[in-house]
């Protein structure tokens, strides 16, 4: 949740940060040198960059081949868990003002009756209860990065991409003498042409977000491994008027031999994207003839929906693509096996490629972003050790995989489903597969292997709710100095701290012989991580944020019971930071039961700065704490 005004009352929009002395010296071309690089504006670019914004210490400049902004945007599912890091910028509530919200999905398959005709077989949830806070939502993808944009324009760094710029070259110095290691050339494109012109900027670290056909990629001589399928699709985004009953719901249809559609509703209440199966044999003359054009697909889609019909007034947005997945192996620039610190990442499109139809390329690409971005703050401000830069290939090279896989089942159960593969048309087991994999749709199913920032042997049991290596699943409380009900998981924002949420034992907190004021007791101690790693002068939560959950009702506990570590003095006034404690909400579910915490032992709750649980601890196990910060953060000078 937001904070303001902690350093003096200032009139205007408090959600503007008071700009760094850096803005004012910064060139109005693109810099010689910078801290971080960031190639390509698209989803991935924008929320590396959002990232970093927030840092103001940290250089960033933002480079993309467009003349300008993306106008309209390709992808648009935005799953749960993409709106639970939104909610970490301050964004959710604008995206899910905006958007179309997904609640149930129907399926059609042909009539048993008149083969001919499609007829509804089943309705499902999107998402299951208790999966996410959040809903699925879709969203023009042009939106998003406008609110990213927006974002990175009212932070202290006032960040703006340089549009018009190319990467065409880099050199990565390896000695670890220079300051500015990689080296890159930018060519100058106007109307999505060379102009001849180009500009060199060293950087320190930079990130190729630069799509499929990514310069970066090639410039680090990495390759897309993979096969293309023989799938074609048609899409478009369409106003049309129809007596087609579920044209306001997703929809999975499959007809007798015509090939499927998926539908999917757009903001707004009147766009509709369409999802149209082409046929190599049916279809081949378009294909082959490359003479797609909006009409033939609207044909098409008329052919699948009988016996309604689709009257096509207005197409906003219209493409063709073939299926296929492809992976890189790695996404630095470190040669494989041991070796040097990465310089070069490689993030996104960039570095896997898939179908559209589950909806996950914008997601898992903005979570590739979400999880390289605080790695790299942290690492540039020296509050860790650069060694953490190699678990970001390690931790998404490998969610990449289980997506390409997935993305392969699920484009081979839709075939299936339709006939167009041989497979089996059961329309009850595709319902049940949708079902199934519901959690990996929505983004929560991703689970990091254990390393040096997820236990390998953590204390699970205490609370079986918070998995270590998943997100933090957030659950209600009521905030206990003002009683606000809230969302636990909302009080982290993408400030790159991590968070220690105390789960207390029974007792009253109060008494001081109980294992969660010792803990606290410790955590204000000399010897405490927080003491140990932050810098004279940060703000005391700026490395590590201490949050506490009580068992009692808020009515019985007053803020003078909370030991002084929860109530931290921050800003140039020694305010009172009065958020730091919470109980269970009484007309919610106790977020005790809700997540399985052990109510006799409490526990401690450790969360990476990008909302993944990295550690699950006794409230006695002090050493462990504190043996778990010492190999990941480094000492403050």
């Amino acid at each position: 949740m937001a904070q303001f005004y902690v350093d003096g009352y200032a009139p205007g929009d408090p959600f503007v940060s008071p700009p760094h002395p850096a803005v004012a010296e910064r060139p109005p071309s693109v810099p010689e040198t910078t801290d971080v690089l960031v190639v390509g504006c698209g989803p991935a670019g924008l929320v590396l960059a959002a990232q970093l914004a927030n840092f103001p210490d940290i250089d960033t400049v933002v480079v993309d081949r467009r003349d300008g902004p993306l106008e309209v945007g390709q992808a648009d599912g935005v799953a749960c868990r993409t709106v639970e890091m939104f909610e970490a910028f301050g964004l959710a509530d604008r995206l899910i003002g905006e958007g179309y919200q997904v609640n149930e999905v129907s399926f059609w398959r042909p009539d048993p009756a008149d083969p001919g005709r499609i007829t509804r077989t089943g309705r499902i949830p999107d998402v299951e209860d208790g999966l996410s806070e959040m809903p699925h939502m879709i969203v023009n993808q042009a939106r998003m990065l406008a609110y990213l944009r927006d974002h990175m324009a009212r932070s202290p760094r006032r960040l703006e991409p340089y549009y018009g710029l190319h990467l065409s070259g880099i050199e990565i110095d390896t000695s670890r003498t220079a300051e500015y290691p990689v080296t890159v050339t930018l060519a100058h494109v106007a109307g999505g042409e060379e102009t001849g012109a180009s500009s060199t900027v060293r950087a320190r670290y930079v990130v190729g977000c630069d799509g499929a056909r990514s310069s970066t990629r090639a410039a680090l001589g990495r390759e897309l491994v993979g096969d293309p399928t023989d799938s074609s699709w048609g899409v478009m985004d369409v106003l049309a008027v129809t007596d087609f009953p579920d044209i306001r719901r997703k929809c999975a249809i499959r007809s007798a031999g015509e090939g499927s559609i998926l539908i999917i509703p757009r903001e707004g209440g009147y766009l509709v994207r369409l999802y149209i199966e082409l046929d190599n044999v049916r279809d081949r003359e378009m294909l082959h003839g490359r003479s797609v054009t909006p009409e033939k697909l609207t044909a098409v889609a008329n052919r699948i929906l009988h016996p309604y019909t689709l009257d096509v007034r207005d197409v906003g947005w219209w493409s063709v693509y073939t299926i296929g997945q492809r992976l890189c192996t790695r996404f630095d620039d470190v040669p494989d096996g041991p070796g040097r610190l990465p310089r070069v990442f490689i993030a996104g499109d960039a570095c896997h490629t898939h179908s559209a139809k589950a909806g996950q390329g914008m997601n898992v690409s903005m979570a590739d972003t979400w999880n390289l971005g605080w790695k790299l703050g942290a690492v540039l401000r020296g509050t860790a050790r650069p060694e953490l830069l190699h678990t970001y290939s390690a931790e998404r090279q490998q969610v990449a995989q289980q997506l390409i896989d997935f993305d392969r089942e699920f484009a081979a159960s839709f075939s299936a489903a339709s006939g167009s593969s041989g497979g089996d048309p059961d329309p009850e087991k595709f319902q049940r597969y949708f079902r199934e994999q519901g959690r990996f749709t929505a983004g929560v199913a991703v689970r990091y292997p254990p390393s040096m920032i997820i236990a390998a042997e953590p204390a699970q049991h205490l609370a079986r709710g918070f998995e270590v290596g998943t997100r933090f699943h957030s659950a209600p409380v009521v905030r206990l100095a003002d009683a606000k009900p809230l969302h636990l998981g909302h009080v982290a924002r993408a400030d790159g701290a991590w968070r220690l949420y105390l789960f207390a034992d029974r007792r009253h907190p109060g008494r001081t012989d109980t294992p969660m004021r010792r803990l606290c007791d410790h955590l204000a101690s000399v010897a405490s991580p927080l003491r140990r790693y932050t810098a004279e002068g940060a703000e005391p939560d700026s490395v590590i944020d201490v949050r506490a959950v009580f068992q009692q009702h808020h009515h019985d506990l007053e803020v003078t019971d909370l030991p002084v570590v929860l109530l931290p003095r921050k800003g140039r006034f020694a305010l009172v930071d009065h958020e730091k404690a919470f109980c269970p909400d009484p007309n919610a579910e106790d977020v005790f039961d809700l997540r399985g915490v052990d109510r006799d032992a409490g526990c401690v709750v450790v969360v990476r700065p990008d909302q993944y649980v990295a550690h699950v601890l006794g409230l006695d196990d002090h050493a462990g704490l504190d043996a778990f910060f010492a190999g990941v953060l480094t000492e403050a000078g």
